[in-house]
């Protein structure tokens, strides 16, 4: 990776600061409120999560293009997705969709340990080589399907769904732990879909709409050639 190896983190201009404090200003003025996750979105450097062509615009509030034909979310999504999952210093996240790596990175500066899983090899090697370069020891990346979940490190306290779903995935309900919640875009591909939060306590499981989104959808099975 051009910007630094696990022995060494890349170093951090005072531009690039600057620009954190003011993409983190921005989403406080779009709704972001809670301290621990703005503070873990100005720890991440996003530029590190993006082909060099688009460091220019890493904190820019806007979606941009990554390997394998996918894109990162807009921080304003990833913050309001990771507010919505209130992630507590001693849970275990299931990330479904690692993407560039750039949520996993800022999860993992809320709970006690992330697992992810993205179904493109090529993006699975990206991110754990990115997630190696800033020293982060508490996330686990695998090339699986996440519409099945990842079984074997259930069950999880928070689980998180980053493309769209047409209902939510069975495994994921059943990996689910007492106490806790999901939340994923809900809805057909090409159209909005609805940002829903699904929580699961004593009394039984609830849903809860948050608002409206648009994402690619998720596919099942894992890809044969990236």
């Amino acid at each position: 990776m051009a910007d630094g190896d696990s022995d060494t983190i890349p170093t951090v201009s005072r531009d690039e600061i600057e620009a954190r404090a003011a993409l983190v200003l921005g989403l406080r003025r779009r709704g972001i409120s809670d301290r621990r996750v703005l503070s873990a979105i100005e720890r991440v450097p996003r530029r590190l999560f993006l082909a060099a062509a688009h460091h220019k615009l890493a904190y820019e509030d806007s979606l941009l293009p990554i390997e394998c034909g996918q894109v990162v979310s807009a921080p304003s999504l990833v913050a309001a997705m990771v507010e919505a999952l209130d992630v507590q210093p001693d849970s275990t996240v299931l990330e479904v969709g690692t993407g560039s790596g750039y949520q996993t990175a800022v999860l993992t500066h809320l709970a006690r340990q992330v697992y992810s899983v993205d179904r493109y090899a090529s993006l699975v090697t990206l991110a754990r080589q990115r997630l190696a370069a800033l020293r982060i020891g508490n996330a686990e990346i695998q090339h699986a399907d996440g519409l099945l979940g990842l079984k074997e490190r259930a069950p999880f306290d928070r689980i998180i769904v980053t493309g769209a779903v047409a209902e939510v995935p069975e495994a994921l309900r059943a990996q689910l732990a007492p106490g806790g919640r999901i939340v994923l875009p809900l809805g057909p591909a090409g159209a909005p879909q609805a940002l829903v939060r699904l929580l699961r306590d004593e009394t039984g499981e609830r849903r809860e709409t948050l608002c409206e989104v648009r994402l690619v959808s998720l596919r099942s099975g894992i890809a044969l050639h990236l």
